[in-house]
């Protein structure tokens, strides 16, 4: 089945000896901060657009013309743990807030502005994450409802059925491997039970330029 049909894509070993570059870009880890939301790295945004790992993923689940528009480093492990029932991500981080037609509610995460946009942005959008460290079933990996990528915006009252209704994947991983998912996918992940850390840069990739005044904040 396509990554178009299923809404994700499983690409072993992708970074390769390059995992070790992408560690020594990542920012010391903020304590109490589960996820840390990264920008103004032109280094990382570099890895992350060009050469020889990314730009074949993006052209094989159909975006060989997206770049990174947001990075957030998660890093569960004994003293920072937690679960993440199913849901849809829908938000964007953008420079500053201009209002836009269609885009609102603005909020600010770790000081940085974001926005929901038009869902159809959003169902244009993939994204791609990237493991630092092996994710067997104990470590929480990561949790896909197949095909709701293809439903739209779906209500937040109605998520969770929604995802007991559709084949739910386990997303295994060794350090360097990497799932692509559609954006808009049901996703959810349990809390670790292993003694050791899991570690996931997750990256959103777009096609799309924003309607001016805004911009996206991106990662350089």
């Amino acid at each position: 089945m396509s990554f178009e049909a299923r809404g994700y894509q499983y690409f072993s070993a992708a970074f390769g000896d390059a995992i070790d570059t992408l560690e020594c870009l990542l920012p010391a880890f903020e304590r109490g901060v589960p996820g840390k939301r990264i920008s103004n790295s032109k280094h990382l945004a570099n890895l992350l657009e060009v050469g020889d790992v990314i730009p074949p993923i993006l052209a094989a689940i159909g975006a060989p013309g997206a770049r990174p528009v947001r990075a957030i480093l998660f890093d569960k492990r004994a003293d920072q743990n937690w679960s993440l029932g199913w849901h849809q991500d829908r938000t964007i981080c953008v420079r500053e807030k201009v209002e836009a037609v269609g885009f609102g509610p603005f909020s600010i995460k770790q000081g940085l502005v974001h926005v929901e946009p038009p869902f159809g942005l959003i169902d244009r959008m993939k994204t791609l994450r990237i493991h630092l460290d092996p994710v067997p079933r104990d470590n929480a990996p990561l949790l896909v409802a197949e095909g709701s990528h293809r439903m739209g915006r779906i209500p937040a009252s109605e998520v969770n059925s929604v995802a007991q209704s559709l084949p739910t994947h386990v997303c295994l991983a060794d350090r360097g491997d990497v799932w692509a998912y559609a954006t808009p996918i049901l996703h959810a992940s349990e809390r670790s039970t292993a003694s050791g850390g899991r570690r996931v840069l997750q990256v959103d990739y777009s096609e799309d330029e924003l309607p001016s005044p805004l911009e996206w904040l991106g990662i350089s």
